[in-house]
């Protein structure tokens, strides 16, 4: 279990999702690798970001075989177990996310915190200042979504470093699908306990490098600010902090995010999301 961050059983149920995307034939001149070592040793490598050449050791593998075995797998598990554990969202998903929200975090009508995460790389070859951010580092971006209990709902990797979260946001598939109202919101509603407002409408909160917009809320800026002010702004962060969460549960099960990668931006973008997928598959209700 801490050794490659999953049970026998998971493993197990992870292998017969991607084992064959994984396979590769026998032939006369060598015998191939196995599924189940392919996925060992990408597992071992998401979970402690070792280098390629450590782990060929490890393994008594080729440097070159583990690289290409490391990609296939995240790849395998990006096409296999993507649609299971980032379903389509529905209005019913929606509904229960938000109920969650209030009763966890007391924040009504709140769809999920967004927010950024800069992964850190060593400078892709002739990229100039494209990943270079503002930490002063080379980085992608990976923009989520999650719910109340640290799960993500919405992916997106591989933005340049150098764009800020909001202008990941605008690009992004969410941020259309929410100006566009193509994602089953529910119908605006009264807010717990208080119907003289009116329907308020569900929204996602966010911190105060994104947009303000209906469907999307963030905190009032300044220090020199009023009471009931001050306590939105903490109960907005309260609610805001389980990504910060999410994000840190992340990186602690899957090391390789603390590292700076040694891989292309395009396989870089595979191996978060990978690494991302394994998160909400090691949540699931079912197999916690």
């Amino acid at each position: 279990m801490k050794y490659f961050r999953l049970s026998v059983e998971q493993m197990d149920q992870v292998l017969s999702l991607v084992g064959a995307d994984i396979t590769r034939q026998t032939t006369t001149f060598r015998l191939s690798i196995e599924p189940k070592q392919r996925l060992a040793v990408t597992l071992r490598f998401l979970g402690t970001g070792e280098s390629f050449s450590s782990l060929a050791f490890q393994y008594r593998l080729g440097i070159s075989t583990v690289a290409q075995s490391v990609h296939m797998t995240c790849r395998a598990i990006e096409r296999k177990m993507m649609t299971s554990q980032f379903p389509k969202p529905t209005e019913e998903m929606w509904q229960n996310i938000a109920s969650k929200f209030w009763k966890k975090w007391n924040f009504p009508n709140c769809m999920g915190p967004i927010d950024g995460k800069h992964i850190t790389l060593v400078s892709p070859a002739h990229s100039g200042s494209l990943y270079f951010n503002y930490k002063g580092t080379f980085s992608i971006v990976l923009l989520a979504l999650a719910d109340a209990e640290y799960r993500f709902t919405f992916l997106q990797v591989g933005d340049f470093g150098r764009t800020s979260d909001g202008g990941v946001y605008s690009g992004s598939a969410l941020g259309r699908a929410m100006e566009a109202k193509t994602l089953s919101v529910p119908a605006d509603c009264p807010l717990p306990g208080s119907g003289v407002q009116g329907p308020m409408p569900h929204i996602m909160v966010g911190d105060a490098a994104f947009p303000l917009k209906t469907y999307l809320m963030r905190p009032f800026p300044g220090r020199q600010i009023p009471q009931w002010r001050r306590i939105f702004n903490y109960r907005l962060s309260r609610a805001r902090m389980v990504i910060e969460c999410a994000f840190g549960i992340l990186a602690s099960r899957w090391r390789v995010l603390h590292t700076k990668m040694n891989v292309k931006p395009s396989n870089a973008d595979s191996v978060v999301t990978a690494a991302c997928i394994l998160h909400n598959f090691l949540l699931n209700p079912s197999e916690n």
